[in-house]
C-alpha cells in the first residue's frame, strides 16, 4: 500500500476509532484556556487603573474603569488604536515589563486553543497509526450492552489493562461510555468485517460476542472467525436451541443467557442461598471469585483436592476435569487450577 493510501485510509479510520483521552478532555482545557486569558485581562485592567494618572486619553478627561477595559483589550489583542496611550515614564515601564508580557500570554492562549482544535483529528491520526502498529493479543468486545460490559468490568476487576481491550458497537452512547473507561473503541457493526479490522480482529488473542439478537451473534461469530482463525472466540446467546449455530459458526464457548438466567430464578425459589453464593462467586469486585493459576512447583505430584485453595477443576492441555476424576489426582507441572480465591474490596479514598 502506498503511503498517500495509506495516509488517506488513516484519516478515514479517525471518524471510526476512538482512542481514550489522555488528562483533561478537550472543553475542560478549553475552559482553563479562557480562564488564563480572563485573568491577564483582569490582572492589565486592575495595573491600567491602579497607575490610570500615568496614562493620556485622547478626550483628557482622565482614564476611567470602563477606560482602562478598554485599553487592556485593545492592548492585549494587539489592535492598539493609539487613543489612551502611556505617557509617564513609570506607565511605560509598566507597560513594557507586565503589560507586554500578559499581551504575549493572551496571544499563546488564544493561538495555542486554535492550534489545539485545528491539530486534534492529526493527533487522532497519529495516535491511531501507533496504536494499529503496536496492539497485538488483546481483547475484542463486539457489543457494548449489558453483557459486554459486564464482561469488560469482569476483566478490568481481574487486572486487565485497559489498553488491551477494544470495543465494537454502533451505538455512540455506548462507545462514549467505554472511551470514558479508557478503551480504544471503533463505532460500526459487528457484522462488518471492515469495522473487526479497524479493530485488530486478525491480530487479536481473544474476541468476545456479545450482540442482544442471536442471529447477530452467529455472523459476527462467522465475520470474527474468518478474519481471526486462532483466536479464542466466546460468545452469548438467548437461547439454547441456537448455540449448536454458533459452535458451528466458530465460536470456542457459548453462554445461554437467558438459560442460566432461569437456572438461577429456578434454585432460588427453593433455595435463595444458593443463587447468593454464586452470584457472589459471579461478582468480582468482593468477596469469592473463581479464578485460574499456575500450579505450584511444591504442588506438582499432590492432589488437587489436597490443597489448601478450593480447587474446582484442572486444565491439563486445555482440557478441562473435575476435581475429582482420577485423571487429574496427581497435578503436573504445566497443570493450572481453577480455584475459589478471596477478593477484597479496595479502601475507600479518604
Amino acid at each position: 500500500m502506498t503511503a498517500p493510501r495509506l495516509e488517506a485510509d488513516l484519516h478515514g479510520l479517525a471518524g471510526v476509532i476512538r482512542m481514550p483521552e489522555r488528562g483533561a478532555g478537550p472543553v475542560r482545557a478549553i475552559l482553563f484556556r479562557l480562564l488564563v486569558a480572563a485573568t491577564a485581562l483582569t490582572v492589565t485592567v486592575f495595573v491600567v487603573y491602579l497607575g490610570r494618572d500615568g496614562y493620556r486619553d485622547v478626550n483628557e478627561d482622565g482614564v476611567s474603569l470602563l477606560d482602562a477595559f478598554y485599553y487592556a483589550t485593545v492592548s492585549l489583542s494587539t489592535t492598539g488604536y493609539g487613543d489612551i496611550t502611556p505617557a509617564s515614564d513609570k506607565a511605560r515601564l509598566i507597560n513594557v515589563l507586565l503589560v507586554t508580557p500578559l499581551r504575549l500570554l493572551f496571544l499563546i492562549v488564544l493561538v495555542g486553543t486554535t492550534l489545539e482544535l485545528l491539530t486534534e483529528r492529526s493527533r487522532q491520526v497519529f495516535r491511531i497509526k501507533r496504536w494499529r502498529d503496536q496492539v497485538r493479543d488483546h481483547v475484542v468486545v463486539i457489543g457494548y450492552g449489558t453483557k459486554g460490559a459486564a464482561a469488560v468490568d469482569t476483566m478490568l476487576s481481574d487486572g486487565a489493562d485497559p489498553a488491551t481491550i477494544v470495543v465494537v458497537d454502533s451505538d455512540p452512547e455506548r462507545l462514549r461510555l467505554a472511551g470514558g473507561r479508557g478503551l480504544v473503541t471503533v463505532s460500526g457493526s459487528g457484522t462488518r468485517s471492515e469495522a473487526l479490522r479497524a479493530a485488530g480482529v486478525p491480530r487479536a488473542a481473544s474476541i468476545v460476542v456479545a450482540p442482544n439478537r442471536d442471529d447477530t451473534a452467529v455472523l459476527v461469530t462467522l465475520t470474527a472467525r474468518e478474519l481471526a482463525p486462532n483466536a479464542t472466540i466466546v460468545a452469548s446467546v438467548r437461547e439454547t436451541e441456537n448455540v449448536h449455530l454458533v459452535r458451528q459458526s466458530g465460536a470456542d464457548s457459548v453462554v445461554v443467557s437467558s438459560e442460566t438466567a432461569g437456572r438461577l430464578l429456578g434454585i432460588a425459589t427453593a433455595t435463595p442461598a444458593v443463587v447468593n453464593v454464586i452470584e457472589d462467586l459471579l461478582t468480582p469486585d468482593e468477596g469469592f471469585s473463581i479464578a485460574e493459576r499456575p500450579v505450584e512447583p511444591d504442588e506438582v505430584g499432590g492432589s488437587p483436592r489436597h490443597l489448601t485453595d478450593i480447587v474446582l477443576g484442572v486444565v491439563r492441555a486445555d482440557e478441562l476435569h473435575r476435581v475429582d476424576a482420577p485423571l487429574v489426582d496427581a497435578l503436573e507441572p504445566h497443570d493450572r487450577l481453577l480455584y475459589v480465591k478471596k477478593v477484597t474490596a479496595p479502601p475507600e479514598p479518604s
